[in-house]
């Protein structure tokens, strides 16, 4: 019952990059923006959550880019919620033309009770009692664990802005993703292509918040940290590149 939502796409001019294909961060917004779709399908979509005080938060995402559609490109997108444990669950995606994979995802979520403050439970009347779950996964293995802090000065800061928060306040989940895309050039972007990034989101920031940007070398690629001005860790992400 409503186990995998699938909706054909074309991808649209606002959604392309500087080559004239479906930017990075067009694709975490892609995939947030069907997850919500089929949430509101499932019964707990954004309406439904807000009017009971409850707002779902990305904990974790991780995204696998195999080939950036063009603008026009047809593609199907698909979407699926894992069987969710007590406070967490974890959404799949694929983004696909014909049998070809564009892109893969995974995101883990939790839910947050705006009113009594604190998590609230995921099976606390989040799904129907009769709702079924897919047993694919779009992305074998789990999510990186990052070992230790991150040593040295920053290489950048970042200033939250207005456009960055979405509608509880916080610093939106893919708005980071842009932040991070644009501490580099098109030409730096281009001579190493993302073949996978991973972001997880640590604590909430605000708009007027400084974050202070850190990078190193990592066993699978490069890793980053965000951090306020005080030491609160907000982001952790890795980006693997072709």
């Amino acid at each position: 019952m409503n186990e995998i939502f699938s909706k054909d796409i074309e991808v649209l001019l606002s959604q392309c990059d500087h080559r004239g294909r479906l930017g990075v961060s067009q694709t975490f917004d892609l995939f947030m923006d069907l997850a919500g779709e089929h949430a509101a399908i499932l019964g707990n979509g954004v309406p439904e959550m807000t009017a009971r005080g409850l707002f779902w938060v990305a904990v974790k995402t991780r995204v696998r880019l195999c080939r950036a559609p063009a603008v026009g490109e047809r593609c199907t997108a698909l979407t699926w919620p894992e069987t969710p444990g007590r406070m967490r669950c974890e959404r799949d995606y694929l983004l696909r033309a014909g049998e070809e994979i564009l892109a893969a995802g995974k995101t883990e979520w939790t839910i947050l009770d705006t009113v009594r403050g604190g998590l609230h439970a995921m099976r606390d009347g989040i799904y129907a009692p009769d709702q079924t779950y897919a047993q694919e996964t779009a992305l074998e293995g789990p999510f990186h664990r990052f070992l230790g802090g991150f040593e040295g000065k920053p290489f950048a800061d970042y200033r939250v802005r207005s456009t960055d928060v979405d509608l509880v306040g916080h610093m939106n989940n893919v708005a980071y993703v842009r932040m991070l895309l644009g501490l580099f050039s098109t030409t730096e972007r281009d001579a190493h292509p993302l073949r996978e990034l991973e972001v997880h989101y640590r604590n909430a920031c605000h708009e007027g918040d400084r974050l202070l940007l850190r990078r190193r070398a990592g066993d699978r690629g490069e890793e980053f940290q965000a951090a306020l001005e005080d030491g609160t860790l907000i982001l952790l992400a890795r980006a693997e590149h072709e």
